[in-house]
This record gives C-alpha cells, sequence and structure tokens, in this order.
C-alpha cells in the first residue's frame, strides 16, 4: 500500500479495524492507525491479552518497533488523552501553550481555537454554553465583532483548561446518575 495515495489512511484503519475487531469487541483494544491500546484489570489477564495481541500481529505479518512501544505501564499518553487505572486527563503537552494564546482576531483563530478546544470538550463542564459566543462568530453571515461576551468565554475556557481537569473512570459499584437533554 502506497501511503502516498489519498485512501491510504483509511484503508490501513479498515484493515486494523477487520484483524482486531474481535479485540475490540472484547472491550480491552482500542485501535487509531498503528497506534494499539490494550488495557486489563490485573497483570495475568494482560499477560494474555498481550500474548494475542502480538501473535494476531505475527499472522497478519504486522511487526512492532520495540522502541516505540510501552509494556507494563500505568500511564500512556493516548491520542492527546493521558490514561492512568483511575483518571483520563489531558496530554499537559497539548495544553502548554494554551495561556498564552492570544484572543483571535478572524474567524480562521475562532475556529482554530475552537477546533482545540472541542477536542477536550468532555473535560469542561457546560462547555457548549461558555463556548456559545465564540461559536456564533463563526456562523455564516456573521460579522466578526469579537466583544465582551467573546473575550469572556475565551478566557474562562483557558482557564478551565489550565486547571486541568480529570474525568474519573465510573465505580460500578456505586449508582449512576444519567441526565438528558430531551429538548428538540
Amino acid at each position: 500500500m502506497f501511503f502516498g495515495l489519498m485512501n491510504s489512511p483509511a484503508t490501513f484503519q479498515a484493515f486494523m479495524d477487520d484483524i482486531l475487531s474481535d479485540f475490540m469487541a472484547e472491550g480491552w483494544c482500542l485501535v487509531y492507525m498503528d497506534d494499539i491500546l490494550i488495557y486489563s484489570t490485573n497483570e495475568q489477564e494482560h499477560q494474555e491479552r498481550l500474548r494475542r495481541l502480538l501473535q494476531r500481529l505475527k499472522d497478519q505479518d504486522l511487526y512492532l518497533k520495540p522502541h516505540k512501544c510501552e509494556f507494563d505501564v500505568k500511564e500512556v499518553v493516548f491520542l492527546g488523552l493521558v490514561i492512568r487505572p483511575s483518571t483520563i486527563g489531558m496530554d499537559p503537552v497539548k495544553l502548554a501553550g494554551i495561556s498564552d494564546w492570544p484572543a483571535p482576531t478572524t474567524v480562521t483563530g475562532v475556529r482554530s481555537f475552537t477546533g482545540f478546544a472541542n477536542f477536550y470538550r468532555k473535560f469542561i463542564g457546560r462547555y457548549a454554553e461558555i463556548a456559545r459566543p465564540l461559536y456564533d462568530l463563526t456562523k455564516k453571515g456573521v460579522l466578526f465583532l469579537w466583544g465582551n461576551a467573546c473575550q469572556d468565554a475565551f478566557e474562562t475556557l483557558k482557564r478551565k483548561f489550565s486547571q486541568q481537569p480529570l474525568l474519573q473512570i465510573p465505580d460500578p459499584s456505586k449508582p449512576f446518575v444519567i441526565e438528558a437533554d430531551a429538548s428538540k
């Protein structure tokens, strides 16, 4: 497969999804292109899953570069997230310049910031409500006027990102509360 071709990444992703589909269906394997994450609740289970994964890759003539692999770790950065046994956080490397991000002066600048912010939206409570003034600026036919509401939204999001909130892994022994907005 030639990776200079337009559909090569999609083809490779489909291939990886296909060969590891049963592992993903069992709920212990995540795959994005050539990044594979497996997780387990104990070491014995993990060793067995790792053995199965490595055998599957070998059967498909796929090989790993050991220097690019991490084994038996309690924390891993995967697709912009820091994953630990009980929490998921934002990658501090990705957040490094957030406090210095200047206020956008164009619609393109707003889209750049909201594109970044949207990736981490699940970490910010009431994200849509906070970011609404910024998204309103990107609507077709809207004149770009950076007012107090936009500045407040921008600064609030930057502040919330700098606090580096964590998502807690649910405890299945505790009750769950599910809230949904049924409007529209």
